[in-house]
């Protein structure tokens, strides 16, 4: 049985298996079961332990007994098993992760629109996702999704449908990649807007350096995306994550890092936050304002307490939603 975190696209288990038969010694019985993980970084134990739901691959009705026995403690606990076929699995893998970052897209995308239309990405959420057709969850607003997992699954998912033939699935899939790879651009924009000016000679403080908050992972962070991209343009960026500063320094050594909320604001002139730590939701408003030179607040997470920051002192721009004095 085979399970891991690996991309597989449709056919591989196949594949596998006929190499494996061609390679076993003679009379040897070999059959491949796929079992693809559904984990959250962040929640991987948790998800190991209490999975929503078991999904394996099988060849035979065997290979399914050999699964059941495996997996008896969780199913004797009612988590749900879904046995199919290897393509079957294979391809509810990578529509698990396609659609989760089609949903992150689409709502980005959504809030490029209120934006523009002066409305609330917030209370348009919650207002759609009472819908049990959409769910809540995957909805929330940001400046995209990053991580080792679901960029590559996703890219993978619609090199899939492409080799399948499946050209509208790639196109719609494709689009989803290509809002996602604009979002640390559409990013900058609001954060100039903010400033009424360029990020050029401006001193810049980033809160997050992790894809997602939970994890020290910059792989394809879009707060690292975003720092680097003002820092091309010719800001001054300094970075504080409560955990992924070691990470983040070694994959981007050119930007500034600090290891404390206080040190990362000093003299700042803007403070993005990128990553939705509850480190940055708690954080002391009217201290901090204090020693931020022009106290400017761009919230790509909608994670402040928006009111409270107006209150000490600072302009306050939230992701997706209207713009107030």
């Amino acid at each position: 049985m085979i399970t891991g975190k690996s991309t597989v696209t449709v056919g591989t288990s196949r594949d596998l298996g006929a190499l494996l038969a061609r390679l076993s010694p003679a009379g040897e019985d070999v059959e491949v079961v796929w079992n693809p993980e559904f984990l959250r970084e962040g929640h991987a134990i948790d998800d190991t332990l209490r999975p929503d739901r078991i999904v394996v691959g099988v060849p035979s009705a065997r290979a399914e007994d050999v699964v059941r026995q495996v997996y008896a403690p969780l199913l004797a606990d009612g988590i749900p098993l879904f046995v199919t076929d290897p393509a079957t699995t294979e391809l509810i893998k990578g529509a698990a992760n396609a659609y989760l970052g089609m949903k992150i897209s689409f709502i980005n995308g959504v809030a490029d629109m209120c934006a523009a239309a002066g409305a609330d990405v917030q209370q348009l959420t919650e207002a759609i996702g009472v819908d049990p057709r959409i769910g809540r969850g995957g909805l929330n607003a940001g400046p995209g999704y990053g991580g080792g997992c679901l960029p590559k699954d996703v890219r993978a998912f619609t090199a899939s449908a492409r080799a399948l033939g499946a050209t509208e699935a790639a196109t719609l899939l494709r689009a989803a990649e290509e809002v996602n790879e604009s979002h640390p651009t559409a990013a900058l924009k609001l954060i100039e807007q903010t400033l009424g000016r360029p990020v050029d000679g401006v001193r810049v403080t980033v809160w997050g350096a992790s894809f997602k908050a939970g994890t020290n992972d910059v792989r394809e962070s879009p707060a690292l995306a975003i720092a680097s991209l003002m820092h091309q343009r010719g800001a001054t960026v300094t970075v504080h994550d409560p955990h992924a500063l070691p990470t983040a320094l070694r994959r981007i050594p050119e930007l500034d890092y600090a290891d404390t909320l206080d040190a990362s604001v000093q003299g700042a002139e803007v403070i993005v936050l990128a990553t939705e730590w509850p480190h940055f939701r708690e954080a002391d408003s009217k201290a901090l304002a204090s020693l931020v030179a022009a106290p400017v607040l761009v919230d790509l997470r909608n994670l402040i307490d928006a009111d409270a920051w107006r209150m000490a002192g600072c302009t306050v721009r939230q992701l997706g939603r209207p713009a107030q004095e």
